[in-house]
Parts: C-alpha cells; sequence; structure tokens
C-alpha cells in the first residue's frame, strides 16, 4: 500500500503545482510542454523499454497520434478546471472518469457488466453533478467555465480507453508504445507552444521550464508507483484501484480546502460522499 500512498501524493500534488506555477504568472501550456521531455526520459530510464524491430508500419499510429493530441489538451482542461473550479472538483471529474472505460469495457471490449456496475455509474454520474453544483434552471455554471471540469471528465476516460487499446497490441511491449506516445506528445505540445510564441510574442521564461520539469517528475512518479502498485498487489487490483481512486479524492479535497481554502456547498459535500461510494461500489459489489 506504501505504492498507493506515494502515486495518490504525486497525483494530488500535481495539481498544487499547476496551481502554484498559476499564481507565479506561467503560462499553463508553457508549463505543461516541459512535462513530456520528462516522462519520455523517465518512462526510458525507469521502465527501460526493450527496442523492437517489428515495422513501424505495423505500429497502431492512429492510436498513437490521437493520444499524442489528448493528452496536452487535456492536461490543459485540467489546468483550467483547476483554476475556475478548484483542486477537488477538478480531482472528482479526474477520478470519476473511470466510469467512461467501464463502459467501454461493455460496450467496445464486450466484457460482462453486472447490475453493481451499473449502479456505480448512477451514483457517481450524481456525484458529477452534485460536485460540479446544481442551482434552480441548470448546472451552476462558475461564470461559463464548469465545461472545463466536464471536458477533463470525458477527456480523461477517452484516454483510460485508448492506453487500453494500447495495451492490447501484443506486437510490442506497454513501456516502448507509452515512450513514443510521450515523444509525440512533445511534438505536439512543441507546434502548439510555437504557434502561441509566434502569434502571440509571449517569452518563454526559465522558471515555466523549471515547474514543468517539476510537473513531470510528480505526473510520472504517479504513473511509475500506480504500476508497482499493481504488481506489488497482482492478486488485488480492486485495493490498488480502491486505494488509488478514493485517496486521491480524499487527499485532494483535504489540501483543496485546507490549503488553498476553496469552498464547498453541502451539495459539492454530497458529490464528494457520493464519488466514494461510487468507487467502493464499482471495486467491490
Amino acid at each position: 500500500m506504501l505504492y498507493v500512498l506515494i502515486s495518490v501524493i504525486c497525483s494530488v500534488t500535481v495539481s498544487v503545482v499547476i496551481k502554484l506555477a498559476k499564481q507565479r504568472g506561467i503560462q499553463y501550456l508553457h508549463l505543461i510542454v516541459w512535462n513530456y521531455p520528462v516522462a519520455a526520459l523517465a518512462t526510458l530510464f525507469f521502465l527501460k523499454p526493450k527496442m523492437v524491430t517489428v515495422p513501424l508500419s505495423t505500429l497502431p499510429w492512429g492510436l498513437y497520434m490521437s493520444l499524442a493530441v489528448l493528452l496536452p489538451m487535456v492536461f490543459l482542461c485540467i489546468a483550467y478546471a483547476i483554476q475556475y473550479s478548484g483542486i477537488v472538483k477538478t480531482e472528482i471529474a479526474q477520478r470519476l472518469s473511470l466510469f467512461i472505460p467501464v463502459s467501454a469495457a461493455f460496450f467496445i471490449f464486450h466484457e460482462a457488466i453486472g447490475v453493481s456496475k451499473l449502479v456505480g455509474i448512477a451514483v457517481g454520474t450524481v456525484a458529477i453533478l452534485c460536485s460540479i453544483g446544481w442551482k434552480k434552471g441548470g448546472i451552476a455554471k462558475e461564470n461559463g467555465t464548469w465545461g472545463y471540469a466536464l471536458a477533463v471528465f470525458f477527456g480523461m476516460g477517452i484516454i483510460d480507453v485508448l492506453f487500453k487499446k494500447v495495451a492490447l497490441y501484443r506486437e510490442v511491449p506497454y513501456a516502448y508504445s507509452m515512450l513514443l506516445v510521450f515523444i509525440l506528445a512533445i511534438v505536439v505540445s512543441l507546434l502548439l507552444l510555437t504557434y502561441r510564441v509566434s502569434v502571440t510574442k509571449e517569452r518563454i521564461q526559465f522558471k515555466s521550464v523549471i515547474w514543468g520539469i517539476l510537473l513531470g517528475l510528480f505526473n510520472f512518479g504517479n504513473i511509475l508507483f500506480y504500476m508497482k502498485a499493481h504488481q506489488a498487489l497482482s492478486n488485488s487490483p480492486s485495493v490498488v484501484f480502491t486505494g488509488m481512486n478514493i485517496g486521491v479524492i480524499l487527499l485532494g479535497a483535504i489540501v483543496g480546502v485546507g490549503f488553498f481554502g476553496e469552498r464547498l456547498t453541502r451539495l459539492n459535500k454530497m458529490g464528494l460522499a457520493l464519488a466514494v461510494i461510487s468507487v467502493l461500489i464499482i471495486a467491490y459489489l
């Protein structure tokens, strides 16, 4: 469970780094760009993917490119969701995005899905609505910015599905595919940054590189220790799944409310509780 705890801390720290970097005047795209070189180098150093000799034309480039585009775009949505909705609501949106791969397991991968999973998805849907906030006449729009949290929910869910499809490709090791995705994400994010710098004349600050590297280290730490937790508790995947998702939701709430003074309505608190219940239903029932 130590690996789970470290992964939870790394995951929430990613949100903290984004929030602190914004307070220091760092543009989100400048911050996120440097995350992917760190991820690629860390994959080479820690996961040591074996080079393969299969023809490059046979690789699932469509999946790789989809992930390479989605990863920085969804990361930007996470950053804006943290800014406008707070760490608590953003973490709930990220964690409850698991409903999309659960649904995909049934509709795309043709796995059996029980009534309990459907109940868990239903509870989670209510949790998302409560965490965003519901007022008379519809969702509380928070100055029109609640869409970022929803984009995180759907974006992270789609990314999970795409990574699962990549894992099913047995011709190359999964770590090798991860490395290629991160390299392509570097290219995509650099193109976005080049456009921003050339069009809006934004300057690249040295401090954005430092904060971006810090972001990349904690982001990859989340991935690495989550994988290690699954390896160490290979006979108890539900324990890892539950510990990770509930841990991030609760620690995110503590950090958001305790350190950044985020305000939660009674409805938001109900959404927080329902999010935890939903994860437990999906994991154990």
